[in-house]
């Protein structure tokens, strides 16, 4: 009888390479099934948004009574230039970043002075830094449509709240997301866009 070769063990480097490749596997699997899921909910919330009674004529009048989230959605955000249209939700949490971009809650809402703070994952955030100074972002809300245009960027770490805080009175908007752009949960930075309101004209005295 021939006796039979003894049998080769894989090599614990193999293993650890076939776990990772596995594990690796997996967790791809569970980001692009959650990107799949938040962009479904993202198109729900958008149907939700545009069937509402979001029209408004003439200027915006103020309304705190308006400044909470119905059905889930606190307004919306466009970029016409991009062609770019998203509801936006209360929060930043990564459930609600997997689903659409979400209202800093600690920062006014449209209309009201001070800095409107928006986040967004990369997923939605992707094509923003094409935005260039002067390029026009505009926030629909309840109670009317508040325009902006941008005026910087800038790339911080995730820990800087400063850019949230205006260095002057007046209405603007900054957006932040994950940078860089591809590199998602592991993303260390932020992208940060700075925007000024022009209208409508906001003064002491009221809207103009």
């Amino acid at each position: 009888m021939v006796p039979r070769p003894p049998r080769e063990h894989p090599h614990p480097l193999r293993l650890a390479a076939l776990v990772c490749l596995f594990a690796g596997l997996d967790l791809l699997a569970v980001f692009i099934g959650g990107m799949w899921l938040g962009i479904q909910e993202q198109q729900r919330l958008v149907q939700v948004w545009t069937g509402g009674a979001t029209k408004h004529y003439g200027p915006p009048v103020i309304d705190p009574s308006l400044q909470h989230p119905v059905n889930g959605i606190d307004f919306a955000i466009r970029v016409p230039r991009l062609g770019y249209f998203a509801a936006v939700k209360e929060g930043v949490s990564s459930a609600v970043l997997y689903d659409s971009p979400g209202h800093y809650p600690d920062t006014v809402w449209p209309g009201d002075p001070g800095t409107v703070g928006v986040a967004a994952h990369n997923v939605y955030w992707i094509n923003f830094p094409q935005l260039h100074a002067g390029d026009e972002i505009d926030l629909e809300t309840r109670y009317g449509i508040f325009k902006y245009r941008v005026t910087s960027e800038l790339i911080v770490n995730p820990n800087n709240r400063r850019v949230l805080v205006p260095d002057a009175p007046g209405y603007h908007l900054t957006l932040t997301t994950c940078w860089p752009l591809w590199a998602g949960a592991f993303a260390t930075q932020r992208y940060v866009i700075f925007s000024d309101q022009y209208s409508p004209r906001m003064t002491m005295t009221g809207i103009t």
